[in-house]
């Protein structure tokens, strides 16, 4: 674990459990004897909360719908993931801005290219964590983006995701979309760890639920973030 904080992200498609296991990963570093900042994107901060209600919920087209979601994780990282870093917490992010290329670029169809300028002006680190120069802790020397250092990918068909979904709560406007959708925010994803295969370590969600679980510490152990022992 470094210095600053270990920052770690979750993601996966609606409805492929990803915000169960991450509680459950919370606890199991409570119970070393870690810190944990446990928050979600969009969201985290009062401002990012009200920024999330609108993206879920009012129609817009892709550009504003990008804007905000980018607006609100400016605020989250300035205001919360930053100091808890610095601090020398775990943050356990529920979706970061892999979500945002997955939904908004493949699944929208949004230009790619915009959310990778968006990406790098929202999550320069600009002193964040750094020096004023923009030089990171979590990469020394280089001007670099504020990312996780480990991105958790529950990989689900979407066709399993939507019957999980079939009996939940009443569904946002990206739950409620088709799973034609899904299959090219599934897609979204795919892209991302190929291009980011470092950060990525994915699980198949279709297993049974503890099977899941087992699966996400037995990552943590191999990083030698959480001790063997704890899978007992």
């Amino acid at each position: 674990m470094t210095h600053h904080g270990l920052f770690i992200s979750f993601e996966g498609i609606d409805g492929a459990g990803k915000s169960t296991h991450i509680t459950e990963l919370a606890d199991a570093f409570r119970a070393e004897g870690k810190t944990v900042t446990l928050t979600r994107e969009p969201g985290g901060t009062p401002l990012a909360e009200k920024l999330r209600a609108l993206v879920l919920n009012e129609p817009m087209d892709a550009l504003a719908e990008a804007l905000l979601i980018f607006a609100a994780r400016r605020d989250h990282l300035v205001r919360v993931i930053a100091p808890a870093l610095l601090r020398g917490d775990v943050v356990l992010c529920d979706r970061f801005t892999d979500a945002t290329f997955a939904y908004q670029g493949a699944g929208r169809g949004f230009d790619l290219k915009v959310l990778s300028t968006l990406e790098k002006w929202v999550q320069s680190d600009e002193g964040l964590l750094g020096d004023p120069a923009g030089n990171s802790p979590m990469k020394p020397d280089v001007d670099t983006v504020i990312e996780p250092h480990l991105t958790v990918w529950f990989d689900l068909a979407p066709e399993a995701a939507a019957l999980r979904l079939a009996d939940a709560r009443v569904p946002d406007k990206f739950e409620s979309q088709p799973v034609a959708f899904f299959r090219r925010v599934a897609g979204g994803y795919a892209d991302r760890q190929q291009g980011h295969p470092e950060r990525f370590a994915r699980i198949d969600a279709a297993q049974p639920r503890d099977s899941v679980w087992q699966a996400v510490r037995q990552v943590f152990v191999e990083k030698g973030w959480l001790e063997a022992a704890a899978l007992s």
